[in-house]
């Protein structure tokens, strides 16, 4: 079964106590958004392999370990998930960046696929799907099953907030896959919104209503 992993880094905390707060703007929530996403990369590439190379200081020369050529994909849901890349990639500048975008069915209320497009070697990648919110768990389902079905196996969930609904959704539907958020909220209301939350992360990443 996946792991869940809770974030709680007093930095992360703070950030996230800003975000929440229906006050703040667009362009604060931006900013709080990439900087959250770019603290949780830092745990979520934890388990980076590392290999000993030999460098040349000015003093000398000495043993220092590197990331053994990992390759990682970062993989956002559109749309809110595109808040949360710049932040990752000021760590990781040389992975790759796919998308996915998904609406739901308004008859079936299935997600449906309306744009993917991904590294040539993702089946090669360590892949980190992103999206603000985890609530339902159903538009994440899909994206991991969509990315699996192009090749993708290795694959980690980062979200900011999730309910417990759509973490069990996850752990459900793809249980080799382990989720990274900084903090599991109480449930869902009738709106499939997660409470406390933040509200809609598209939209308030955006300006829009």
């Amino acid at each position: 079964m996946g792991k869940v992993h809770v974030i709680d880094h007093p930095l992360i905390q703070h950030k996230l106590t800003l975000i929440r707060d229906e006050r703040t703007g667009a362009k604060e929530f931006r900013e709080l958004l990439n900087e959250i996403a770019m603290l949780m990369a830092y745990e979520v590439t934890r388990d980076l392999p590392l290999v000993e190379v030999e460098i040349k200081t000015p003093i000398t020369v000495a043993k220092a370990k590197m990331i053994e050529g990992k390759k990682l994909g970062i993989i956002p849901i559109l749309r809110a998930g595109l808040g949360m890349v710049d932040g990752i990639l000021r760590l990781i500048p040389t992975a790759k960046v796919g998308h996915i975008g998904l609406y739901r069915d308004p008859e079936t209320l299935e997600p449906v696929e309306y744009y993917c497009k991904m590294p040539t070697d993702i089946e090669e990648r360590d892949l980190i799907i992103v999206d603000p919110m985890l609530a339902t768990g159903g538009s994440a389902s899909a994206a991991i099953r969509f990315v699996k079905e192009r090749g993708g196996k290795n694959i980690k969930l980062m979200c900011l907030i999730a309910a417990p609904e759509g973490i069990e959704v996850i752990q459900k539907d793809h249980p080799d896959v382990d989720i990274y958020v900084a903090a599991v909220d109480d449930c869902l209301n009738d709106h499939a919104y997660i409470v406390p939350g933040l509200g809609d992360a598209g939209d308030r990443l955006y300006g829009t209503k």
